[in-house]
């Protein structure tokens, strides 16, 4: 008996798969994660009134330093700038020591920004990345200080610096500014981020020392948050009046000291006032224009980096 003959009946090639067919509305554009947003007419309009309203209070602190007081006392004053600017920097000049409290404050402030941006990034360093007994503790009593008004350590502070002889000195106000709690915690938290602890211990493999690390890892690294701590400090040095006014006197001024002095008499002489504030303000806005494009960028990167 024969086994019974079958044959295989031969299947169609199958057809390759094809992708489904994009609609016609999505053809051409790119996906949502990687599309490039672009700003309405609403947005620039938004931001164009921001800009506005916070340029103003400059523009007009430029206007009324080239006015006269009774323009400035006409309802409604005018917006225009006058004539008589240089002729209100000569009388700043006359009234007040202007350069002296110029070069003052650039030594105070350059002092401090020195001071605060080194010693704040060390303890910001020792706080985030070091071990050490009672490093919690002490860090919430840093950040606790915050929360203790400045005005009340004034008297305690004059009379420290009344013992030493040091009244009517740049360096009473230099001293008490060179590290501040915020500073402290904004590099800490700064360098949490962006400081990884795999780096620090491949550098003490290679047998670098505490100091090494700070200096050939940490301070570069840490350079747009000091960059940005150097710029606010500085500002705020710049524009402190309280403690220099109790401090200092009109033979040792700061600027803000020495803008107490203008515009003296039964009538305040506003025009005159406002041109020594613009002439105090000039040297933050320069600064800023050298060194805010490097902030900037350094910020980006450093994001970028981590």
């Amino acid at each position: 008996m024969t086994a019974p003959i079958t044959t295989e009946v031969p299947r169609p090639p199958a057809r390759p798969a094809t992708a489904a067919p994009v609609p016609p509305a999505r053809r051409g554009r790119p996906s949502r994660a990687g599309r490039t947003l672009h700003a309405g007419p609403v947005a620039y309009t938004i931001l164009v009134l921001a800009v506005l309203a916070s340029a103003f209070p400059f523009y007009w602190t430029l206007v009324a330093a080239s006015r006269s007081n009774a323009d400035l006392a006409q309802v409604p004053p005018s917006l225009l700038p006058g004539p008589n600017l240089i002729r209100n920097f000569e009388a700043v000049l006359e009234e007040a020591d202007i350069g002296k409290a110029l070069l003052n404050s650039l030594i105070v402030s350059g002092s401090i920004t020195l001071g605060t941006v080194l010693c704040c990034t060390l303890a910001g360093f020792a706080f985030a990345k070091l071990r050490f007994r009672g490093r919690g503790a002490l860090l919430a009593v840093t950040v606790g200080t915050m929360m203790i008004p400045p005005q009340l350590g004034v008297i305690p502070l004059f009379m420290m610096i009344a013992e030493l002889g040091w009244v009517n000195q740049l360096q009473s106000v230099i001293l008490p500014g060179l590290v501040s709690a915020f500073g402290v915690f904004f590099m800490r938290q700064y360098l949490v981020q962006t400081l990884p602890d795999e780096l620090i211990e491949a550098a003490r493999v290679d047998g670098a020392s505490t100091a090494r690390i700070f200096w050939s890892i940490v301070v570069p690294i840490a350079r747009p948050g000091m960059a940005v701590l150097g710029l606010l400090t500085f500002m705020a040095a710049w524009n402190d009046f309280f403690w220099p006014i109790v401090a200092l006197t009109s033979s040792e001024p700061t600027v803000q000291v020495a803008l107490r002095q203008l515009g003296g008499g039964y009538v305040h002489d506003q025009s005159v006032i406002m041109a020594g504030t613009l002439l105090g303000t000039l040297p933050v806005l320069l600064v800023f224009g050298l060194l805010g494009r490097q902030i900037v960028g350094g910020i980006m990167q450093g994001a970028v980096k981590g």
